[in-house]
């Protein structure tokens, strides 16, 4: 069985057959799904969805690469959401200095105050951090007391040893499967395992050798796989305490 730790199973871009990606996922073990939100405006179809199947737990946030469609008022709304529904995570947050024209000092209002809701709440973040992760991991020390995952980690091992200091998970997905990503295998190959959670970013990320098509969750398989063969055992192993420590952080229990 398979968590996929970071999917955007919500997106437009699943509304024309998401019931067939998600037999498809369940058909090849991914059982859950951690679906993080990027705007309040889509809130509700993230709520909705959840509700409806087994499986897929929301998170709810303010993604910063979608500065355009959040206001400061948002973070209240989001605050009384947290509080009401009671979501595995607060996230996708955090902040991009590689998609330009993004305010950076924009970002940094919506993410840090999304940290403090986080300690606040006692719930992970789930963290975006493009070109700017050492600020993250700033951020994450100076506001205290937080758990979450780096999703998409893309640094260098010297910042993986940092977030593990702090006790954070870096996700891990479509990337690692292209030969050319030396630097992150390597990392992946021997980092502590019980810090290693396994995600697709779906529809976006394609691994290796499904360039231009969109992801899907049925492809963490794939994903763990690769890790598995990088860290010289069998999938199986991979699946089980990626599993284990995706339940652990998120408070899945174990169903």
């Amino acid at each position: 069985m398979l968590i996929d730790s970071h999917s955007h199973f919500d997106a437009v871009e699943f509304d024309a057959d998401r019931a067939q990606a998600l037999a498809r996922a369940r058909a090849t073990g991914v059982t859950r799904q951690i679906v993080p939100a990027i705007a309040l405006d889509g809130f509700e179809k993230l709520r909705s969805l959840c509700a409806a199947e087994n499986g897929l737990y929301p998170a709810y946030g303010l993604h910063p690469m979608f500065l355009d469609r959040h206001r400061p008022g948002h973070l209240l709304e989001l605050a009384h959401w947290i509080e009401r529904e009671k979501p595995v995570a607060v996230g996708e947050c955090g902040l991009d200095f590689h998609v330009a024209g993004l305010d950076a000092e924009t970002q940094r209002v919506y993410f840090h105050r999304q940290l403090e809701l986080a300690r606040e709440f006692g719930l992970p973040v789930i963290l975006h951090a493009r070109h700017a992760l050492d600020e993250v991991t700033a951020a994450i020390r100076r506001v205290g007391k937080l758990s979450g995952v780096v999703h998409s980690f893309s640094g260098s091992i010297e910042q993986a040893q940092q977030l593990w200091k702090l006790g954070f998970c870096l996700g891990i997905g479509g990337p690692v499967t292209y030969e050319r990503a030396r630097r992150l295998r390597g990392i992946v190959a021997s980092m502590p395992i019980e810090h290693l959670l396994l995600e697709t970013d779906a529809p976006d990320q394609p691994l290796h050798g499904h360039q231009g098509v969109r992801n899907e969750p049925s492809r963490l398989v794939e994903v763990c796989a690769c890790i598995a063969a990088l860290r010289n055992v069998d999938a199986q192993t991979i699946a089980a305490a990626t599993s284990q420590n995706c339940e652990r952080l998120f408070r899945l229990g174990n169903s």
